[in-house]
């Protein structure tokens, strides 16, 4: 399979998964729900505007201008894949920049349109096309559900400012597109004398004169 078909197929294979997941999540699940698949795993359906670690700022000036900022980014790997493909590196990091191409994609999907393709009821699950939504192009929430609290309890009282505190490892929610991205990045630092190719250093040839 020539690496552009390695490409293509990564990204649509990626996507794909991602926008199912995220639409059964949203379609069976009330906002807040859990449903506990290990006592390590469970499936727990939040949203956020978009931040890394729900992160938010500017509310929906912010929320904008980080869509349109997602959407020049996108472009700017599109242009690295190509370059990276034309270079016939590994198939690793053309494989993990695809990845982070999706991840950034299935984002994308869930802010530009899911204000708009689902409605947004209280205490109830989601509707997707409905026949009225009170949402707007542009400012849908990202669907998150992957929640992994390997460990829960109270940190040692040695250890500065935090001892003694309530943790929970590993805390934060995230969705398939975010695990793109994660791993698209391991593969590029695990590869990355092939991701990034250091120019060889042309030796200059110096003449003396006589």
């Amino acid at each position: 399979m020539s690496k552009k078909n390695i490409a293509i197929l990564t990204i649509l294979i990626t996507i794909i998964l991602d926008q199912i997941i995220k639409i059964y999540v949203k379609t069976h699940f009330v906002l807040g729900e859990e449903v506990k698949v290990f006592d390590w795993f469970r499936i727990h359906f939040v949203e956020n505007n978009g931040m890394a670690m729900g992160i938010e700022f500017g509310g929906n000036a912010g929320k904008l201008f980080l869509t349109l900022f997602r959407i020049v980014a996108v472009g700017a790997i599109v242009y690295w894949l190509m370059g990276t493909i034309k270079r016939k590196v590994h198939n690793a990091v053309i494989i993990g920049i695809s990845l982070i191409f999706s991840g950034a994609v299935g984002n994308i999907i869930d802010s530009i349109f899911y204000g708009v393709i689902f409605n947004h009821p209280s205490n109830k699950v989601a509707t997707l096309f409905p026949e009225t939504t009170d949402g707007k192009l542009f400012f849908g929430k990202v669907v998150d559900m992957f929640y992994f609290p390997i460990w829960s309890g109270d940190l040692p009282e040695w250890i500065p400012f935090v001892g003694g505190d309530p943790f929970t490892f590993f805390q934060y929610i995230f969705n398939p597109a975010d695990s793109y991205i994660s791993i698209g990045v391991a593969l590029l630092f695990i590869f990355s004398k092939q991701a990034f190719p250091k120019e060889e250093k042309k030796e200059i040839e110096t003449t003396t004169a006589e």
